[in-house]
């Protein structure tokens, strides 16, 4: 693009882009760097909580490294919804079901095996994912995740529409189910 400049960071080699703008007052400003006062590794936490339906910007894989719940409802809107989520060594999310909700995850630390398929007794998609990896779920499609790597699984999920009340906090998988009979998961 005219008129802008990358930098990479060192050590992350994240690049970072020098991009002209001018504000609405008329006074051009350049932003070089990232928010630094929140960064993967760094000794500062943010505060995990519900930010919708309000603007907002984050660095999702701290947000979901960070995270130690079960399931943290980060970002509530009317339309879609983010959480971060920590599976312990061996667990799963749990198979479930949303009828009319679809769904990306994706994996920012650790390693899991991911099952999808038209019925709780028919899962015969089965993949490996790791780091990086985006799982997308069809709305109506049974699925789970399982973390076979030995660390905790981080991952943060985009539903569309929401499917966790505004503020949601799952300290346990056991809290998460005992608080969601009879949503039919």
């Amino acid at each position: 693009m005219k008129g802008m400049r990358t930098i990479y960071s060192y050590p992350t080699m994240i690049p970072y882009y020098l991009v002209p703008m001018t504000m609405p007052q008329g006074i051009p400003v350049q932003w070089s760097q990232p928010n630094t006062q929140w960064q993967v590794g760094s000794n500062m936490s943010f505060p995990l909580q519900d930010f919708g339906p309000n603007p907002f910007v984050v660095n999702m894989m701290a947000a979901a490294i960070q995270n130690n719940n079960y399931r943290t409802a980060l970002w509530t809107g009317k339309h879609f919804q983010i959480t971060v989520m920590s599976i312990n060594v061996g667990d799963d999310i749990g198979l479930e079901v949303h009828p009319d909700t679809d769904q990306l995850i994706y994996i920012e630390q650790g390693q899991g095996l991911v099952q999808m398929g038209p019925s709780k007794d028919n899962l015969n998609f089965v993949r490996n994912a790791t780091v990086n990896t985006a799982i997308v779920v069809p709305a109506g499609t049974w699925h789970n995740v399982t973390n076979k790597g030995p660390t905790p699984l981080k991952l943060f999920i985009l539903y569309a529409p929401p499917q966790h009340p505004f503020g949601t906090v799952h300290a346990t998988k056991a809290i998460a189910e005992e608080e969601e009979k009879g949503y039919g998961h």
